[in-house]
């Protein structure tokens, strides 16, 4: 596992390839990408038992990203730990690229799972869990939700499901960011106390701050000490996170990026680099 510092770093890393990604693009989903660069430093950093070398080595752990459209975020969290060439982050969504707008384990090494129809991620991570549990490996399955995904009653169906089965090799995180496609969560359709909700099905739960990395690890470490009950934390974020002049927008889900507004991205990113210690890249 990295140290806390060097996941601070990865975090900045992963940033700047959504960044560079999407805005090579001119647009895409950036606000529910950039908000998950902790978590996809944390597990990619370390919790995960994975080879980029073999990306489809049978030992591995798993992780689904069920809100597909924070694919970019996944994406960059691969280049970064070598399972493609990081050049390829500028073909995202492009015709005829490997790196479709949303995950897709077809086309992109080191993607378990086809997603972006949402709702349905959860329900492929506890057939996972299922898997492996009765093949007695101690692989462990990861999920990503949205908020506004939990909108989709399937939701609630794998949730029972895996409480039912024991599947304490499960984990998943709900990007608790408030905001969906179409507004804010409570205007939409209101989740209330998501928490509450899984506590009612059976599951473990936490509550952190999706920004700070010891929090994540501490409640991932906490959560694997019960191998009977599957656990959900939920990550308080917002949509856009690291990049100030993203996280402003009233509406970053699903948006177009112009050069000024890369460059300014950039350039915000340009000033977090010294105070994490990095070497700034150079862009193009």
């Amino acid at each position: 596992m990295k140290e806390e510092k060097a996941l601070e770093q990865f975090a900045w890393q992963i940033r700047c390839g959504i960044v560079e990604a999407i805005a090579a693009k001119g647009g895409g989903h950036i606000g529910g990408s950039l908000d998950l660069a902790e978590l996809f430093a944390v597990l990619y950093g370390g919790i995960m038992h994975i080879r980029p070398e073999e990306p489809n080595w049978a030992e591995r752990d798993y992780l689904v990203c069920s809100k597909g459209h924070a694919g970019p975020c996944a994406y960059a969290a691969l280049a970064l730990c070598g399972f493609f060439p990081y050049e390829r982050l500028k073909t995202l969504n492009s015709n005829g690229t490997l790196l479709p707008g949303h995950c897709d384990r077809e086309k992109v090494p080191g993607i378990d799972a086809t997603t972006g129809s949402l709702g349905q991620g959860l329900s492929i991570a506890c057939g996972l869990a299922l898997g492996a549990k009765l093949s007695g490996t101690d692989q462990r399955v990861y999920c990503v939700l949205g908020d506004g995904e939990l909108a989709e009653g399937q939701n609630w169906e794998a949730a029972q499901f895996a409480s039912h089965y024991k599947l304490g090799n499960l984990t998943a995180f709900l990007d608790w960011n408030k905001m969906q496609i179409d507004g804010r969560n409570e205007d939409v359709m209101s989740l209330r106390n998501a928490q509450e909700k899984f506590v009612a099905f059976g599951w473990d739960t936490a509550f952190v701050d999706g920004r700070d990395i010891h929090s994540i690890i501490s409640a991932i470490r906490s959560g694997e000490s019960n191998n009977e009950a599957p656990v959900l934390i939920v990550l308080d974020t917002v949509k856009g996170a690291g990049v100030p002049c993203i996280e402003s927008l009233s509406n970053n889900h699903c948006i177009g990026i112009p050069q000024k507004l890369a460059e300014k991205a950039m350039a915000e990113l340009v000033e977090q680099a010294e105070r994490l210690g990095m070497e700034v890249p150079k862009w193009n």
